[in-house]
This record gives structure tokens, sequence and C-alpha cells, in this order.
């Protein structure tokens, strides 16, 4: 059901890992991880634009916060007229909510889609979506773009002595997939909680940045703080999303750690690495606009104020 995104994210993967096997030996679990983390930057690469577009839109949408809260109190009684003056307002200051929820709705498939490639490297397990194939079908079936070649080196590539599927909660038969068994549940979870507990703590601090960023605008009085009736529901919504961002994301990783394969845990810490550098620089360049745009305020209240000295003319009233 789901082919239009498996088979895209298998072939990226598959370039990178051929690119990779040009300087590194192509069965090692090196070249495998660094597969996955150009995957993820590419994917990063292609959502760039839509991101900046993304931060742009809602830096609008909290600017516009007091004529939002002004609509709210007019129309309180008439839900239409409300929802009509409110996308007026968002078209007139070029705000598409839509677009600005883009990039977290493409991101979500991929994530899906390289959760089961991956795991289709090893579909020896009779659970849910696991296929029940023998040991010696598994090793010989391709998996989407990959042949039965890359299959077996995915398969037989290790990384700190694990296979890149293996994950902590994986059933013990399953193991028989990756020849030889020369590891345990307890060297699957050396590897995997280290990559967990950095992509909690890198998921807190992610969202921390761009909390705080919002917090220093407010302060500053670039972003209006809200007022009136709806500023207790809305600072409680804002608190409660904060609390999410900052608590809520991180602890749901560390609890459901041990479901992700290694390999998609080195796409979630190349993601978050990805996420910091690109948050630092966007909001600088955001904060450069801002300053710009303060700047051309100045200037053109400057020029259209009346010059020093200058007296005041006074229109005659006409008898």
């Amino acid at each position: 059901m789901l082919n239009f995104i498996y088979w895209p994210i298998s072939a990226v993967l598959w370039f990178w890992h051929k690119v990779f096997s040009f300087v590194l030996d192509p069965d090692s679990g090196i070249s495998w991880v660094l597969a996955i983390v150009f995957l993820t930057f590419t994917i990063k690469t292609l959502l760039f634009k839509p991101t900046i577009n993304q931060l742009r839109s809602s830096r609008k949408m909290q600017d516009m916060q007091p004529q939002m809260q002004a609509i709210r109190a007019k129309y309180k009684n008439d839900q239409q007229k409300m929802m009509e003056e409110t996308r007026k307002l968002q078209k007139e200051m070029g705000v598409n909510p839509v677009m600005g929820c883009l990039p977290m709705l493409v991101q979500i498939p991929v994530f899906i889609g390289l959760f089961h490639v991956l795991r289709s490297f090893n579909r020896t397990g009779e659970g849910v979506g696991q296929l029940g194939m023998s040991i010696e079908e598994n090793y010989n079936t391709p998996n989407y773009i990959f042949s039965v070649q890359d299959v077996q080196s995915f398969i037989d590539a290790r990384l700190f002595g694990v296979p890149l599927s293996a994950y902590i909660s994986m059933p013990e038969d399953m193991y028989q997939a990756f020849q030889p068994v020369d590891f345990g549940r307890w060297d699957i979870i050396m590897v995997a909680v280290p990559l967990v507990l950095v992509i909690a703590v890198a998921t807190h601090f992610n969202a921390r940045i761009s909390i705080d960023r919002q917090k220093a605008r407010i302060a500053s009085g670039k972003q209006a703080a809200p007022v009136g009736d709806a500023a207790q529901m809305m600072q409680n919504q804002m608190g409660m999303m904060n609390k999410m961002m900052l608590w809520v994301m991180p602890l749901t990783i560390l609890f459901t750690g041990f479901l992700w394969h290694i390999g998609l845990l080195f796409y979630m810490v190349s993601n978050n690495i990805w996420t910091y550098f690109q948050q630092r620089y966007i909001f600088k360049k955001m904060d450069a606009e801002e300053a710009a745009e303060e700047e051309a305020r100045k200037a053109l209240k400057r020029t259209s104020a009346p010059a020093p000295g200058a007296r005041k003319v006074q229109k005659k009233k006409k008898k």
C-alpha cells in the first residue's frame, strides 16, 4: 500500500551506499551507516526551503495574534464570519497554515518508509508485518531496489558487532538471520541505548532553542504577547505545546527506544544534528530580516516626518 514511499526511500539509501562503497568496504557497518546519514541529509536538504517558509509563516502567525484576538472578540457569536475574517487576514499577511505543516508531514512518511525498508532486510519473524521467511529465503530475496547481493551485504554488516537492523526487543529466534550469531541482547542494548539517549537529549534542546527564541521575541516586544479575554487560554495552549516539545517528545523516544533498529536510530541522530545547525542558521537569517524590516520602517518614518524648524501649514477654512 505504501510502495510509493518504500521504493524512493530504498533508492536514495541504495545510491548513497554505492557512493560510499567506492572508498569503504561495501559490507562494513560504517558504509551503511553513512548511507543512512546522507539519506537523512538528502531529505533535509530538499525540505530546507519549505522549512524556512514554515518558520516565516509561524512568525507571521505570532505577529498577527492581536488582530486574531480582535476578530475572535468581534465575531464570537458568528463562527462563519470569524472564519471568513481569519482567512482574509491570513491572505493579507501571506500566511498559509497548511504549507506551514509541510516539512513535518513529509518527514513522517520518510520515517515510516525507512523503518519498513530497514526492517525488511530481516523478514524471518512471525510477528505483525513480518513474512516468516526461512533464513535461506531471506538471505536470497531482494528488498525493494536492493539486489540479493545488497541484502546479503546489509545482513552481514556490523557496527560494534551488532547488525544494523537489530533492535532491543527483537525476538531471539530472529537472531539466526545474522550469521554467525556472535552477539546477544546486551550487545544490542550497549549500542542502542546511548543512541536513544542522544536522540532524546537532542530533541529536548532543539525544542528549547525554538521556545527560548519565542520568549525572547515577546520580551523584546518583537512579538505581541496575548492580551484580553483569550490571553489566558492562548497562554495555556502555548504552555502545553511547549511542555510537549520539551518533555513529552523526548520521554516518548526514551520509552519506545527498544523498538527502533540501530539503523533507524542513526537516522534520528543525524536528523537532530542537522536540525540543530539548521535552526541556528535560519533563526539568525530571520533575525537579520526583522532588523532590516525595522530599519526600513524607521527610515520611512524619518522621511515622512516634517523637517526640523519647518512651520506647520494650516489650511484656511472656507467661509
